[in-house]
């Protein structure tokens, strides 16, 4: 049996959190959840997910510092990690791509679909 991808999904919008969840579950995904970045790192680096969907804005630790976090760690180093924010100044995502992100959606620009192909193309690009 082929094992399930692992996705986690840090963002403190409980609703939108729910809503993600709910799709990548029906899509065949096993969903892990946090609500900010330090329980979203430490799930990170225990779950070891096949890819992060990231929110930047949350509180305790933003998304950004958690992705710098989860790069210094060996086991963090090269997870793929998709930016899901409503950010959409070039600066953020400077950021993210300086900290590796592979993926920056801005969440107004995407409908739950799209997300859901971006997440499976990201995967399959690097099976």
């Amino acid at each position: 049996m082929k094992q399930k991808h692992k996705i986690l999904i840090v963002e403190d919008e409980i609703s939108l959190s729910k809503v993600l969840e709910d799709k990548f579950e029906r899509e065949g995904y096993d969903v892990i959840t946090a609500n900010n970045g330090e329980i979203g790192l430490d799930k990170a680096l225990s779950d070891m997910p096949s890819l992060i969907l990231l929110d930047i804005a949350m509180p305790v630790m933003d998304g950004l510092e958690m992705l710098k976090l989860l790069r210094e760690d060996k086991r963090g180093k090269n997870m793929l990690v998709i930016i899901l924010t409503n950010y959409g100044d070039m600066e953020k995502f400077a950021q993210a791509k300086d900290l590796g992100a592979t993926d920056y959606l801005v969440k107004a620009d995407w409908g739950m679909r799209d997300v859901v192909a971006r997440v499976k193309q990201a995967i399959k690009t690097n099976a």
